[in-house]
């Protein structure tokens, strides 16, 4: 078996979890495994993905090779598939996790776990403790989600469409996260110790005008009426700059509260 490239379980069967937010890697019973072939580990990772869906073998082609696929292809995927169905298999399972179904394959989770799957039920508590004006449980939750990132998916960035796809969606949600825990914490008056986190999140977000936001209510929150102005000036000159925009209308308003001396975030709604 060595020279499939899996590293074997030490476990006696049970429930599976499968991790996709970073390198890839399966948990049966606190055993962590991970899979040394990286083109297996590309193939598991779409099946993943796609999971409960039929992936069929010309996508887990291009996934696996790209435009560059060796000759007998097909007949190099049945091997994989082969390889990894035995990776997969436990003692009275009985059933594959990974079907046939022209015109490929698709992967049945079935009660073994996913920590996307995971991932996505947290975004949707967060959002939904956030409209319920329930912003320690929002915060509680988008922190959980964040947990969950741990780097790229595969560990580094990978050209095929299914995981590269996931990728970005993935980019977008964790900034989403991102904005809804410093909302949620935020609106528990935490201000002060965010200033820090949120002066790293426009450095590293130039664009995103919410951080702005953010950075300058717990600015002026915190007693520094001055320096949140300040953020207004520098995000408005890195947008003209950038893009030739001048910020949103919710920076604007917000810019006016504080010159006004008002409270900006006192009746913010966390609607996400």
């Amino acid at each position: 078996m060595a020279s499939t490239g899996f590293y074997l379980f030490s476990g006696n069967g049970g429930e599976l979890r499968f991790e996709i937010l970073g390198p890839l890697r399966v948990h049966d019973n606190g055993v962590c495994t991970s899979i040394g072939a990286r083109k297996m580990e590309i193939l598991l990772a779409a099946l993943l993905i796609r999971a409960g869906h039929v992936v069929s073998c010309g996508q887990l082609i291009g996934e696996i090779w790209g435009q560059h696929p060796p000759r007998r292809v097909t007949a190099a995927l049945h091997v994989y598939i082969s390889q990894l169905r035995k990776f997969l298999d436990r003692p009275g399972s009985g059933r594959p996790l990974v079907v046939t179904q022209i015109p490929g394959y698709l992967f049945d989770l079935g009660e073994h776990e996913l920590d996307l799957d995971t991932l996505h039920t947290l975004v949707a508590d967060g959002r939904r403790y956030a409209r319920q004006l329930l912003p320690e449980q929002a915060a509680t939750a988008f922190q959980a989600a964040l947990d969950l990132f741990r780097g790229p998916v595969l560990g580094e960035p990978q050209d095929g469409p299914i995981i590269s796809g996931l990728s970005h969606a993935l980019d977008e949600l964790r900034l989403e996260c991102i904005e809804g825990l410093m909302d949620a914490r935020l609106k528990l008056r935490q201000h002060r110790e965010l200033i820090g986190r949120l002066n790293s999140l426009v450095f590293e977000y130039p664009l995103h005008e919410a951080f702005y936001e953010q950075l300058m209510v717990a600015l002026y929150r915190s007693g520094r009426r001055a320096e949140a102005l300040n953020v207004y000036r520098t995000a408005r000159a890195t947008l003209n700059d950038e893009l030739g925009l001048e910020p949103c209308h919710d920076l604007r308003k917000l810019q006016e509260a504080i010159l006004d001396s008002a409270d900006p975030y006192a009746e913010r709604v966390l609607v996400m």
